[in-house]
C-alpha cells in the first residue's frame, strides 16, 4: 500500500505531500490543475521513463519520494542485497540536465531494478489502457495472464527454444553446391597456409627474443665479457681478489672472535660472486651464432607477421583458426550426414513443441470461455447488459503451427447490440465502452494480481449517468480489498471515496503553483457540488451532493 507521496519540483508543482490511507482514495480538480502530474510523478518514482521536461522551470532538480508497506517485497529485497526495513522508501532525482538517479531504503539502484520493484507495489491504469484493449497483439497476453497455466507455458517455451536451435543448426549445415565449393575453396586454402607455416604457441616469443639478442650481440659480447673477465676472467679479478681476502683472513680468524663473522661474509661474498660468473657465462654462450641463424630467425618472424596481417588474427588466433578451418571442412564433407540427423532431430523436436502448443492451445481455449462470461457478467453489471464479449482463439497461419507465443491467435471481439454479430473491438466500441470494458477486464484481473495498489487515472472517459454510478460502485467494490487511487471528474467517483483530495492551482507573482489538499467531510460535498454544478455551490448543489454522498456510504457498508 502506498502510504505517502513527496513530490518537488516537478511541471508546476513547487512541493506537494499526499497522504494516502487503505481504501478508495479520490483525486478531483480542474482541467489542467496538476492532477496529471501527479500520476507523472508516480510513474516516475516507480521506475517509469521521464526527461528534463519534467523538471520545474528555473530549478536545478526534480525529487520524487514515495512511502509504502513493505509486504510482498520481501524476496526482491533480498535478492538485490537491500535491508528490509518497517516502510520501503523509493525515491527518484531527475536533473535539469535530464540525468536520474534512483534510490531504495537509501541504496542506489538502477532504473530497471526500481521498474522491477514498482512492478510489485503499483498498477497504473488510465485512458491509454482502452486504446491498449484495442490493440489485438496484446489480447493473447491478457488471456495468458488470467489462465493461469504456467506449467503449461514454460513447457512450450521450452520446447519452442529446443525447436528453434535445432533449425538454427541445421540451416547452418544447407547450401547450395556453388556456395559449398566457394567454402570448401577458402577453407583449403586456409587450412593449407596454416598448415604449412607449422604454427607452435609461444613461437613467436621466443624468436622475437633470439633475434633481439642478436641485433645487440655485439654489444652484449663486449659488455659481458669485460664483467666475465672483472669478476673472474681476467689478470686481477674480483673472485680471485675476495679469494685471496679469505684466505688471508681464514689464517688469523682463530686469534679473535671478531673476526668470525667477517670471514663469513667473504664466503659468501665468493659464492655470488661465482653464481654470477657463471650466470654471465651461460648468456655468452649463447650469442655464439651465426648469420645464418639470423637469416633464419628474421625469415620466420616475418613469415609469422605476415600470415597474422593476411588473417587478422596474432598467432594464438592463427592456431585457433587452423582448428576451426579443419573443423569446418569436416563439417561440410560430412555435410549430407549431419544434415540428414540433423533434419530428424528438428523434426523430432518440432513434434514435440506441436503438442505442447496443442495442450496450451486447450488450456487458452477454456481460459477464454471463462473470461468472456465473467467479462459478461461484470459489464452486465456496469450497464452494458446487451454486450456479449467472445474470446476468439485460432490457429496461427504458419506452416509448423506455432510460432514463439505458441499455435494461437486470440482475439477479444464484442457485440455492443442483440442480435448483433461479434466484431472487432476497435470497430464496435465507442469510448465510454472501452472505459468500462477495460475496467470489467481489471476487476477480473484485480482477483489474481497480487500487486496492493491500483491507480485509474480518469478512466471514466465518455461515461456519465447510470454507466458512470455502476463504474464508481465497481471500484469502490475493488478498494475493499485492494487500495485505490482514482483520479475524476466524475461526482458519482468523488462520492465513493474514502478519501478525497482536491488539486488546485494558482498563480503568485508570475508563477503557477500546484497544492493537494485533503478535504473534509463538507469541504468533499462542496468539490462534489462543484463536479455537479460548477462554480456555483447552491443549497441545491450541496443537498444533492450530501444525498449522492448517502447513498455511496449505504453502498459501501454492504460490500
Amino acid at each position: 500500500m502506498l502510504r505517502e507521496l513527496h513530490i518537488e519540483n516537478i511541471a508546476i508543482i513547487e512541493a506537494v505531500d499526499i497522504t494516502f490511507r487503505p481504501g478508495f482514495n479520490v483525486m478531483t480538480g480542474e482541467t489542467g490543475a496538476g492532477k496529471s502530474i501527479i500520476i507523472d510523478s508516480l510513474d516516475a518514482v516507480l521506475g517509469g521513463r521521464t526527461s528534463r521536461e519534467l523538471v520545474r522551470h528555473g530549478a536545478e532538480k526534480a525529487r520524487v519520494t514515495a512511502v509504502f508497506d513493505p509486504e510482498g517485497t520481501e524476496q526482491w529485497l533480498e535478492e538485490n542485497e537491500i535491508d528490509p526495513e518497517d516502510e520501503l522508501i523509493l525515491q527518484r532525482r531527475i536533473s535539469a540536465d535530464g540525468k536520474s538517479a534512483c534510490r531504495v531504503n537509501s541504496v542506489p539502484v538502477s532504473v530497471a531494478q526500481l521498474r522491477e520493484l514498482g512492478n510489485l507495489l503499483l498498477s497504473i491504469h488510465g485512458q491509454n489502457d482502452g486504446r491498449q484493449l484495442m490493440d489485438e497483439a496484446r489480447h493473447l497476453a491478457y488471456l495468458d495472464a488470467f489462465g493461469g497455466y504456467t506449467a503449461e507455458l514454460d513447457a512450450f517455451h521450452a520446447a519452442y527454444a529446443d525447436y528453434r536451435e535445432m533449425v538454427k543448426a541445421m540451416e547452418r549445415l544447407v547450401m547450395d553446391e556453388d556456395e559449398k565449393q566457394r567454402r570448401i575453396e577458402s577453407l583449403e586454402y586456409r587450412v593449407s597456409e596454416l598448415s604449412k607455416a607449422d604454427l607452435q604457441a609461444g613461437e613467436e616469443a621466443q624468436l622475437e627474443a633470439r633475434a633481439e639478442l642478436m641485433r645487440n650481440g655485439e654489444k652484449l659480447s663486449e659488455s659481458l665479457g669485460g664483467a666475465f673477465a672483472a669478476l673472474y676472467a681476467g689478470d686481477v679479478n674480483a673472485l680471485g681478489l675476495v679469494t685471496d681476502a679469505q684466505f688471508s683472513l681464514n689464517r688469523v680468524k682463530g686469534y679473535t672472535s671478531e673476526l668470525s663473522g667477517a670471514a663469513e661474509s667473504l664466503e659468501q661474498a665468493r659464492l655470488l660472486l661465482d653464481d654470477v660468473s657463471e650466470q654471465i657465462r651461460d648468456v655468452l654462450g649463447t650469442l655464439d651464432f651465426s648469420p645464418e641463424e639470423f637469416d633464419r630467425v628474421e625469415t620466420r618472424l616475418a613469415q609469422l607477421k605476415k600470415l597474422e596481417k593476411r588473417f587478422g588474427a596474432d598467432e594464438a588466433g592463427l592456431i585457433a583458426m587452423l582448428e576451426e578451418g579443419r573443423q569446418a571442412l569436416e563439417e561440410i564433407q560430412s555435410g549430407d550426414e549431419l544434415l540428414s540427423l540433423q533434419k530428424k532431430r528438428a523434426a523430432e523436436k518440432r513434434e514435440q513443441a506441436r503438442k505442447c502448443a496443442a495442450e496450451l492451445t486447450k488450456r487458452r481455449q477454456a481460459a477464454g470461455e471463462q473470461l468472456a462470461q465473467r467479462i459478461q457478467a461484470e459489464l452486465s453489471y456496469l450497464s452494458m447488459p446487451s454486450v456479449r464479449f467472445v474470446t476468439e482463439v485460432l490457429p496461427v497461419e504458419q506452416e509448423d503451427g506455432f510460432v514463439s507465443t505458441g499455435g494461437d491467435v486470440v482475439r477479444f471481439l464484442i457485440s455492443a447490440n442483440a442480435g448483433e454479430a461479434p466484431g472487432r473491438i476497435s470497430k464496435i466500441a465507442s469510448g465510454g465502452e472501452l472505459s468500462r470494458i477495460m475496467l470489467a477486464m481489471k476487476s477480473v484481473f484485480a482477483e489474481k494480481d497480487p500487486v496492493p495498489t491500483l491507480v485509474f487515472d480518469e478512466i471514466d472517459t465518455g461515461i456519465s449517468g447510470v454507466a458512470a454510478q455502476r463504474v464508481a460502485e465497481k471500484i469502490a467494490a475493488i478498494s475493499r480489498g485492494t487500495q485505490v487511487i482514482c483520479v475524476t471528474h466524475l461526482p458519482q467517483l468523488a462520492a465513493m471515496g474514502d478519501v478525497n483530495f482536491c488539486i488546485e492551482k494558482e498563480e503568485k507573482q508570475g508563477r503557477t503553483f500546484t497544492s493537494v489538499m485533503p478535504l473534509d467531510y463538507n469541504g468533499k460535498l462542496r468539490e462534489i457540488a462543484r463536479l455537479q454544478s460548477g462554480d456555483l455551490a447552491t443549497q441545491t448543489a450541496l443537498a444533492s451532493a450530501e444525498e449522492l454522498t448517502a447513498a455511496a456510504d449505504r453502498f459501501k457498508e454492504n460490500l
